[in-house]
C-alpha cells in the first residue's frame, strides 16, 4: 500500500512531462492520483484503528489474566493455611496456565503496538506529502491554465497573419486598403487602354469638327484682312 503512494508520489513529482507528451491533461490526471492517494490514506487509516482496537483488547486481556493470576496464587496460599494441599495445587496449576496465556498474550500485544506505531507513522508521513502534493497541484493548475493562455494567444496570432499587436494589425490592414486602391486605379487605366470602337470615331469626328471649325474661322480672318488691305 505504501509503496504505491511512494509511486503515485514519484509520477506527480518527476513525471508530469512524460504526462503532457501523451497528450494527458496534467490537472485531471493530477486530480485522478490524488485521490486514489486520498483512497489509500483512507485504507490506512483504518488498517490503523482496527490495529489500535486489537492492541487495547489484548492490553484488556493482559490485566484480567494478571488479575487472575495473582487471584490463584491468594487462594493457594489461602489454601494452604487451611491445610487444603490439593485445592492448593489445583490453583496453582491454573495459575501456570494463566501465565503461559499472559506469555502468549503479550507477545500478541507486543507485535500489534509494534505494527500500530508503524501504521501510525506511515500515515502521518501521508497526510504530510498529501499535503505537499495538494499544494504542488494547485501550482501546476495555475501553470497549466497560464500555459493554455499563452498557447492560445499565439495560436491566434499565427492565425491572423503572424502577430496579435493592434498596431501591427492596423498597419496590415492599411496596407491592404492601399493594395485595392491600386487595384482599382491600374483597373480604370486598362479599361481605358481597351476604349470601343465606336469611342474611338466619336471622338475621331470631334476633333474634325474642331479643326473645321478652326479652319473656317482662320478663313474668316484672311478675308477681313484682304478687304482692309
Amino acid at each position: 500500500m505504501f509503496e504505491l503512494f511512494k509511486r503515485l508520489k514519484t509520477v506527480l513529482a518527476s513525471e508530469l512531462h512524460t504526462l503532457i507528451d501523451k497528450a494527458e491533461d496534467p490537472v485531471s490526471m493530477v486530480d485522478h492520483y490524488l485521490r486514489e492517494m486520498e483512497y489509500e490514506m483512507k485504507e490506512l487509516e483504518r488498517s490503523a484503528a482496527s490495529m489500535m482496537a486489537e492492541e487495547k483488547l489484548l492490553h484488556k486481556k493482559l490485566a484480567d489474566i494478571g488479575g487472575s493470576i495473582k487471584r490463584r496464587e491468594e487462594q493457594a496460599l489461602e489454601a494452604l493455611k487451611m491445610e487444603r494441599e490439593e485445592l492448593a495445587r489445583r490453583a496453582l496449576e491454573d495459575k501456570a496456565n494463566l501465565n503461559k496465556e499472559s506469555e502468549h498474550l503479550s507477545s500478541l500485544h507486543d507485535t500489534a503496538s509494534r505494527r500500530r506505531t508503524e501504521l501510525v507513522n506511515k500515515l502521518s508521513v501521508m497526510r504530510k506529502e498529501f499535503r505537499e502534493l495538494e499544494r504542488k497541484r494547485e501550482s501546476l493548475k495555475a501553470r497549466a491554465q497560464s500555459a493554455k493562455v499563452l498557447s492560445s494567444l499565439h495560436s491566434k496570432s499565427l492565425d491572423s497573419g503572424g502577430s496579435a499587436d493592434p498596431k501591427k494589425g492596423f498597419e496590415r490592414m492599411e496596407q491592404k486598403v492601399l493594395r485595392y486602391e491600386a487595384e482599382a486605379e491600374a483597373a480604370g487605366e486598362l479599361n481605358e487602354s481597351y476604349k470601343s470602337l465606336d469611342q474611338e470615331f466619336a471622338e475621331l469626328k470631334a476633333d474634325n469638327e474642331v479643326e473645321q471649325e478652326l479652319l473656317k474661322l482662320k478663313q474668316q480672318l484672311n478675308k477681313e484682312d484682304e478687304q482692309t488691305g
